[in-house]
């Protein structure tokens, strides 16, 4: 059983964004399950994927065109069951908190309403032609902490 078990589905948010990820061949060991380090190009897919549908900005733009980094200080995931091939993974951001440079994320998934996982990912804004850590910009805080307001 994982150290940090995510809390039963039921008990999640019922306005907090969900996506379905497939797990395919290509995310999985000769066992048939997912390799661990696939799962965090999983995890950076459903965090682009949330920042349009869900903050409504757009994550791409905030790299190429704002030169704004969106890396992980720290990234882990406690494991509850494995993931398997051909199943699809509920994932679901949640908003811990949001400091100055940075924004943690728990985001756990499920297969079949079953917890699988849950992962945290902080989130630090940097600027990528200097290579410092910068405040998160106005845009992405508002977003985010509206998000948050939206899931309580």
């Amino acid at each position: 059983m994982a150290r940090n078990a995510p809390p039963p589905y039921e008990a999640l948010p019922a306005l907090a964004w969900r996506t379905d990820v497939r797990v395919r061949f290509s995310d999985c060991d000769p066992a048939g399950i997912v390799y661990f380090a696939r799962y965090f190009d999983m995890l950076n897919g459903v965090v682009e994927d949330w920042f349009s549908a869900a903050l409504g900005l757009d994550y791409h733009a905030f790299i190429r065109d704002r030169r704004v980094g969106l890396g992980y200080a720290h990234a882990g995931i406690d494991y509850a069951r494995p993931g398997r091939m051909g199943e699809t993974l509920t994932f679901v951001p949640l908003v811990e908190r949001i400091g100055g440079g940075s924004l943690t994320l728990s985001v756990p998934a499920y297969a079949g309403g079953e917890g699988a996982l849950v992962a945290r990912l902080v989130v630090a804004t940097t600027d990528l032609d200097r290579h410092r850590s910068i405040p998160l910009p106005e845009d992405l805080r508002a977003a985010v902490e509206a998000y948050q307001e939206h899931c309580r």
